[in-house]
């Protein structure tokens, strides 16, 4: 397997659109303040000098609240991601590499979890602190991590079994040496596309259950209640609602683009 590690020109656009984006969530709530702060008397303003966005119904800046969902999203992908792959990476690991009633107990806990929808073990979690951080980031990393479990599973029993593996352990090389010369580089470009399709498919279920009102709540901004909040406003502020599609749009591509390209077998 050959894996080229030079950044193609769809994966920088890809890098400089993330790292775009995450400029702007990080510093930009220290550039344009709190996003909870109401003016009624300046409410859906066209963007401006003062308002480089304009203001919602409420009159709050909508750089100010772009700038914190973005964050909010951004945040809970990036966390879900990394809880998903740590056990989901080990166990495949550990179960291609010793098999038996080990790998078997792994593959049925798997199973089972694949048996509920993703989204449906969010609801679920959901229900138990309505408009809370933790049911959302809980339900997205235990559905998630099945996803690296399978993958990691499926590509280290090939690895292992592998000429250059055997050839290896002959040689009395240790199990670190193996996973780090051998199992390691050929997982790589496979665990960042899991990982940016992961985070991409994470940003989305977040601004899809705020949108449906299951997310995160009001008055924390987050890109799916964005939309709910100004979808009656269409028409008088268009670039309102505009707003917040766009960035979810550009985060998802950026995610999309940057991904590893497809190993040659």
């Amino acid at each position: 397997m050959n894996v080229d590690l030079a950044l193609t020109r769809r994966q920088r656009i890809g890098a400089a659109l993330l790292v775009a984006i995450a400029l702007f969530c990080a510093a930009g709530p220290a550039l344009v303040g709190d996003p909870r702060v109401l003016d009624l008397m300046n409410f859906l303003s066209a963007p401006g000098l003062e308002h480089w966005l304009g203001t919602d119904h409420l009159g709050r800046s909508m750089v100010a609240r772009l700038a914190h969902a973005g964050q909010l999203s951004l945040g809970l992908a990036a966390l879900s991601v990394l809880s998903a792959a740590i056990p989901g990476v080990l166990l495949g690991i550990v179960a291609a590499w010793r098999g038996g009633w080990l790998e078997r107990a792994c593959v049925v806990l798997a199973d089972s979890v694949l048996a509920l929808p993703g989204l449906l073990l969010v609801l679920l979690l959901a229900t138990l602190a309505p408009g809370a951080f933790w049911p959302l980031y809980l339900g997205l990393a235990l559905a998630f991590w099945v996803e690296y479990f399978r993958v990691v599973r499926a590509s280290a029993r090939s690895i292992l079994a592998s000429p250059a593996v055997e050839a290896s352990r002959l040689l009395g090389f240790g199990t670190f040496y193996l996973v780090r010369s051998h199992v390691w580089p050929e997982l790589r470009p496979v665990l960042l596309t899991l990982a940016s399709f992961g985070m991409a498919a994470a940003v989305l279920a977040m601004a899809a259950l705020g949108f449906v009102g299951v997310g995160i709540k009001p008055p924390r901004p987050e890109l799916g209640v964005m939309m709910i909040e100004l979808l009656p406003y269409y028409q008088e502020a268009p670039w309102l609602i505009a707003a917040p599609v766009l960035l979810l749009t550009l985060t998802l591509l950026g995610l999309v683009l940057i991904r590893p390209q497809e190993a040659v077998v």
